[in-house]
C-alpha cells in the first residue's frame, strides 16, 4: 500500500501526524535497543572471543561511531530518496544487522554487524525531532517531545534488563534478535502510515564526501589515539595528533563549501551552540554511564547478568512517568532549568554510585539507577525544545542531525575514555577485590564530574 500525502491526511485527519511519529518512534526505539541491550554481554562476548577489555569495548565504541558519522547524511538522504524510502532501507539494514550478527562466527563478524546496525541507527535518530519540528505547531511541541523522548530513554532502561535476562537463559545471540520484532512491526507501518509524497523531499544537493571523509577520519582517529594511548603513547599521540588535524580541516572546509555536511551558521545560534556543547558533555557521561553499570554490578559486585540488568527496570518505570510531565513543563518553563536541573540529578546519581560498596545494598543501587533516570527524563524534552526553537526552518533538519550527532560523537568518546579509565584504574590498583572497588568508584566520579560540567553550558542556554 502507497498513498499520496494528502490522501493519508484526509482519511486520518488530525491523528495522522502523531501516526507518522509513532512510526518513526518505533523505529528509533529498536535503533537504540540494539545499542545498549549488548552492553551487559561484554563480559560473555569477552570471554567467548577471547577479547581483552581495549577490544571488547569496541562492541559499543563502533556502534556509537558508526552512528555517529551516519547521523551528518539523514538530511541529505531526506531530501534525495524522501522519509518513506530512508527509513525503510535503514529499518532494512538493522534488521540484517541483527539477524546476521546472532549468527557471527568470529569478533570480525560481529564488529561489522554492529557497525551496519550503527550507521542504520545513525540515520533513524534524528528523524522523529525533524517530524516534531515541521509537523506540529509549538504548543505541541513539548507534549510531543515527551512523547519522543518516553520513547528513547525507556529503550536503554529496560534493554540491559531483558538482555541480562536473555544472555543468561539463552547466551550471548539471543540479544541480536531483539530488534527483529520492532523492525517487522515498523514496515508494516511504513506500507500504512508513510506517503511517498513526503514533506521533508525537496531539491537535494551533492552529499558532501569530502567532510564525510574528513569527519569520519578524524573521529577514528581520535578514539583509536585514546584507546592506544595507555598502552602504545608514541602511536595513541600520533592518532591524536591527526585526528585534531582533521577535524580542524573539516571546520574550515564546512565554513568554506555551499553545500556543508554540517552546516556551521547554526552555531550563531547562542541556545543552539550552548545546546549543542551540553549534548555533546551528557553524551560522553550518558553513554560511558550505560557502558560501565554493567560491568561494574558483574565484575565488582558479582551478581548475575540477569541481575545487572534488573537493576534499571525499576528506574525505566520511573521514567516513564517523568518524561510525559516533562515534555509538559518544556512547554511551559525555561529549557535550562529543566535541563540543569535533570543534569544535577544524572550527577548526583553517579555520585552515589562511586559511594556503593560490596556491602551496599541492591536495592540501594536501584535507587541510585532511580535519581539518575529522573534527571533523564528532564533533560531530554527540554535540551531539544531549548536548542532549536529559534532556528531559521531551513536549519531544522540540519539542527536535530547535528545535535543527535555530538551527543553520540560525545557518547562514542565517553565509552571509549570509561573503558581506558576503568583499565588504567584497575591496572593501579590491582590485588584485592576492594582495591578492584576503587577503580570503578573512580571511574563513576569521572562520569559524574562530566555531567556537572555539563550544567555551566546548560545554563547559558537561557533566553535574555
Amino acid at each position: 500500500m502507497a498513498f499520496s500525502l494528502d490522501e493519508l491526511r484526509q482519511h486520518y485527519g488530525a491523528r495522522y501526524k502523531w501516526l507518522v511519529l509513532l512510526t518513526v518512534l518505533i523505529g528509533s526505539v529498536a535503533s537504540i535497543l540494539s545499542s545498549t541491550i549488548v552492553n551487559v554481554a561484554i563480559p560473555d562476548l569477552s570471554r567467548y572471543f577471547t577479547l581483552g577489555p581495549e577490544r571488547a569495548q569496541w562492541v559499543s565504541a563502533g556502534f556509537m561511531l558508526a552512528m555517529t558519522l551516519s547521523m551528518l547524511t539523514t538530511p541529505w538522504l531526506l531530501l534525495r530518496f524522501g522519509l518513506r524510502r530512508t527509513y525503510t532501507w535503514a529499518i532494512l539494514a538493522l534488521l540484517a544487522g541483527g539477524i546476521v550478527g546472532a549468527f557471527s562466527v568470529n569478533y570480525p563478524m560481529l564488529l561489522a554487524m554492529r557497525v551496519l546496525e550503527g550507521l542504520s541507527a545513525g540515520i533513524l535518530q534524528p528523524i522523529p525531532a525533524i517530524v516534531i519540528m515541521r509537523a506540529f505547531e509549538q504548543h505541541e511541541q513539548g507534549k510531543a517531545m515527551g512523547l519522543f523522548g518516553f520513547g528513547v530513554v525507556l529503550a536503554p532502561a529496560m534493554g540491559p534488563s531483558v538482555g541480562g535476562f536473555l544472555v543468561e537463559h539463552f547466551g550471548w545471540r539471543s540479544i541480536f534478535l531483539v530488534v527483529v520484532p520492532f523492525c517487522l512491526i515498523v514496515l508494516v507501518m511504513i506500507r500504512r502510515f508513510l506517503a511517498l509524497n513526503s514533506p521533508l523531499m525537496g531539491d537535494a544537493r551533492k552529499l558532501d564526501w569530502k567532510g564525510l571523509v574528513l569527519i569520519g577520519v578524524a573521529t577514528v582517529s581520535l578514539l583509536n589515539g585514546l584507546v592506544s594511548l595507555h598502552t602504545q603513547p608514541i602511536w595513541g599521540g600520533v592518532l591524536l595528533a591527526m585526528g585534531i588535524a582533521c577535524l580542524v580541516g573539516f571546520l574550515a572546509y564546512q565554513k568554506a563549501t555551499e553545500n556543508p555536511l554540517l552546516d556551521l551558521r547554526l552555531f550563531r545560534y547562542r541556545q543552539f551552540a550552548m545546546g549543542a556543547l551540553v549534548a555533546f558533555i551528557y553524551g560522553m557521561g550518558l553513554f560511558g554511564s550505560t557502558y560501565l553499570l554493567p560491568i561494574y554490578m558483574q565484575e565488582a559486585l558479582n551478581y548475575a547478568p540477569s541481575q545487572a540488568g534488573l537493576v534499571l527496570l525499576p528506574a525505566g518505570f520511573v521514567l516513564a512517568g517523568i518524561i510525559p510531565l516533562a515534555g509538559r513543563m518544556a512547554d511551559r518553563y525555561p529549557a535550562h532549568l529543566l535541563v540543569s536541573f535533570g543534569l544535577f540529578m544524572l550527577a548526583l546519581s553517579f555520585g552515589l554510585m562511586a559511594l556503593g560498596t560490596r556491602e551496599t545494598h541492591y536495592f540501594a543501587f536501584m535507587a541510585f539507577a532511580i535519581v539518575g533516570r529522573i534527571g533523564l527524563g528532564f533533560v531530554l524534552p527540554a535540551l531539544n525544545l531549548g536548542a532549536m526553537r529559534g532556528l531559521d526552518a531551513a536549519l531544522i533538519a540540519q539542527g536535530a542531525s547535528a545535535i543527535n550527532f555530538l551527543r553520540q560523537l560525545g557518547g562514542a568518546i565517553g565509552v571509549s575514555l570509561v573503558g581506558i579509565v576503568l583499565q588504567w584504574r584497575l591496572t593501579m590498583h590491582q590485588g584485592s577485590p576492594t582495591a578492584q572497588m576503587h577503580a570503578f568508584d573512580e571511574t563513576y566520579v569521572l562520569v559524574a564530574v562530566l555531567c556537572a560540567l555539563a550544567m555551566l553550558a546548560a545554563w547559558r542556554m537561557r533566553v535574555d
